[in-house]
């Protein structure tokens, strides 16, 4: 039973072992109890959902702060507010995704879920390989910090710019390379077609194989953002993967409810611009200015939050007083 304490990427590996028994034990109660059969997911039903997710997220931050110190439950907190908050624009591009591909409701949450579990494990590998390269090179925190700033502001002033997913480069690969149905085969990915000529059974992709596949490349760009921001917060690993999966955890949740009302949150955009610049200067501030000394984690965690609820709540009033109308927001 050595093992189970031994250190892994600075924490014992019994903590990684019970995380790993909390997400596979989530991902079993949601598919295998909560949705066995595909169905829409109604807007009550999904924020009880978040509701129920955020909270098993926000006691796992307890006992991390219990287990691991004050400085690393506000740490963990932290990252796991920039990656909810992150991955509220997620949802604004996986909207667009499901639409383009025309995928119905009932089965978007299945394949989101294998989405989840894909952004589990490139997560992982990105973490993984961003730790190798700060403990190799503290350096690299400060090309974090001003990539950070950088794409800070480049959203502050490209916030209304959507993705083309038409000219997505794998869209056109698969299409070009793979047979394509088009019409969707339940939650299926691979279906077996004639051939337009010998009539023979062959494998076919399905439009929402292409779906997943576009959100898992745009999780990657995400990820690209999301990263360095919680890299720049704390090294340790365990607290940037944990804060990490935890948010994206109930992704699927939030989904249905946000992607009914996600233009009521226009302005949230530029408050993630404005926590994106802070996280980057942080870095900066606490080597250059503070002589080293840690930028305050409660100050840290204080204004990450102060700056995200000011954009919810701006967006709210702002898209309530013009009728909610993304029209008449621009």
């Amino acid at each position: 039973m050595e093992f189970l304490f031994a250190d892994w990427l600075g924490t014992p590996a019994w903590f990684w072992l019970a995380f790993a028994g909390i997400v596979l034990l989530l991902t079993a109660f949601d598919l295998g109890v909560l949705h066995k059969e595909d169905k829409e997911m109604g807007v009550a039903e999904s924020l009880k959902l978040s509701a129920f997710y955020i909270s098993i997220a926000l006691a796992f931050g307890v006992w991390v702060w219990m287990a691991k110190g004050g400085e690393a439950g506000m740490q963990y907190y932290t990252g796991f507010f920039i990656e909810k908050a992150l991955s509220i624009d997620n949802v604004f591009v996986i909207s667009m995704i499901f639409t383009f591909f025309a995928v119905p409701a009932r089965y978007q949450y299945r394949a989101l879920l294998w989405g989840i579990v894909a952004v589990i494990v490139l997560r992982g590998l990105m973490i993984a390989g961003g730790a190798a390269l700060v403990n190799e090179a503290y350096w690299v925190l400060y090309i974090f910090a001003a990539f950070l700033i950088a794409t800070g502001v480049k959203m502050f002033w490209a916030a209304d710019h959507a993705p083309d997913i038409g000219n997505n480069p794998a869209v056109r690969w698969i299409s070009t390379h793979m047979r394509v149905t088009k019409e969707h085969h339940g939650q299926h990915f691979f279906v077996k077609v004639a051939h337009e000529k010998t009539g023979k059974l062959v494998t076919a992709t399905t439009p929402l194989f292409l779906a997943l596949v576009v959100i898992n490349l745009a999780d990657i760009v995400f990820a690209v953002d999301s990263v360095p921001a919680i890299f720049a917060i704390t090294t340790d690993t365990f607290i940037v993967y944990t804060s990490n999966i935890m948010a994206i955890l109930g992704l699927r949740a939030l989904y249905f409810a946000l992607a009914a009302m996600v233009h009521r949150f226009h302005y949230l955009k530029y408050a993630l611009a404005a926590v994106l610049v802070f996280i980057g200067a942080k870095i900066l501030i606490a080597d250059f200015v503070l002589g080293g000394a840690k930028f305050p984690p409660l100050a840290s965690l204080g204004i990450t939050v102060g700056l995200i609820a000011a954009g919810v709540l701006y967006s709210l009033w702002k898209t309530s007083r013009d009728g909610g109308s993304p029209q008449a927001m621009n």
